[in-house]
């Protein structure tokens, strides 16, 4: 049986997200060939895959931003399309370019996002003015959205994906753009609030940042899962770059290529 096959099959325990057979095709090409995943309760799950595997067409079709051509999306047991009221109460998102209401101070950003979500203008509050400090915005003061620095606006994205306690996080390369500094910052977020009981699946190509952070990963190429499985699982003893480059059929130079060097 092959891996994708096995992925197939719903994974024993509870899910925080369970993908089935989602597919999706833009005019003749197709990005999303029925993936079939299954994110467990407490994981910290790292979606790989090269540039144009399909990873943002995938998790965004999991939060409800894109609709599947076929297959389902399911938020620990909602339906993300049937029932999406109730799947994204449980789902904070930070979508990958995230268009942000960038003329609003960040606190002013989070006070719209929770009020949109209906939440207590007092819980509202203060929970803007901890995240804002625990991922050091709280000195950005009036400066609005628009002129952060990418580091900042990774930050501010993710508070706002956490202002109504989601118990499962879906990140599109939370770290790319980002300096070292607010990268450790993020990171030892992310391993906070796993540790605390939430869920995390973040899509990411940095071999590095997923061996760091992940109990599980899935392998993602040509729009559908090629490996999965814990880290361990699929690293198999070898380091992860070598198993990620011999799943989606990378190469390297030989020596008679590029002689003009």
């Amino acid at each position: 049986m092959t891996d994708a096959q096995q992925s197939a099959f719903p994974a024993p325990g509870p899910q925080a997200l369970a993908l089935r057979g989602l597919a999706k095709r833009f005019d003749h090409k197709v990005a999303v060939a029925g993936v079939h995943l299954d994110v467990p309760v407490g994981s910290f799950y790292g979606l790989l895959g090269p540039n144009g595997a399909g990873k943002t067409t995938t998790l965004s079709m999991a939060v409800g931003l894109l609709r599947p051509d076929a297959g389902s999306a399911h938020i620990l047991g909602h339906d993300v399309w049937a029932d999406p009221v109730q799947a994204k109460q449980m789902l904070g998102v930070l979508p990958d370019g995230m268009r942000l209401f960038d003329r609003l101070t960040g606190a002013e950003l989070l006070a719209y996002q929770g009020l949109l979500r209906g939440m207590d203008p007092a819980v509202v509050d203060q929970r803007a003015r901890e995240l804002l400090d625990v991922l050091a915005l709280d000195g950005a003061g009036r400066t609005l959205v628009v002129d952060y620095s990418a580091g900042m606006k990774k930050k501010i994205g993710l508070a706002c994906a956490l202002l109504h306690g989601p118990r499962l996080l879906v990140l599109d390369e939370p770290f790319e753009a980002v300096d070292p500094v607010s990268a450790a910052l993020i990171r030892d977020i992310l391993q906070r609030y796993v540790t605390g009981g939430g869920t995390v699946i973040f899509s990411s190509h940095v071999m590095d940042v997923v061996e760091r952070l992940c109990s599980d990963v899935a392998i993602l190429a040509d729009g559908v899962i090629k490996r999965v499985g814990t880290l361990e699982q699929v690293r198999a003893g070898r380091s992860l770059e070598d198993v990620f480059v011999e799943v989606v059929g990378g190469r390297t130079a030989t020596g008679e290529e590029l002689s003009w060097l």
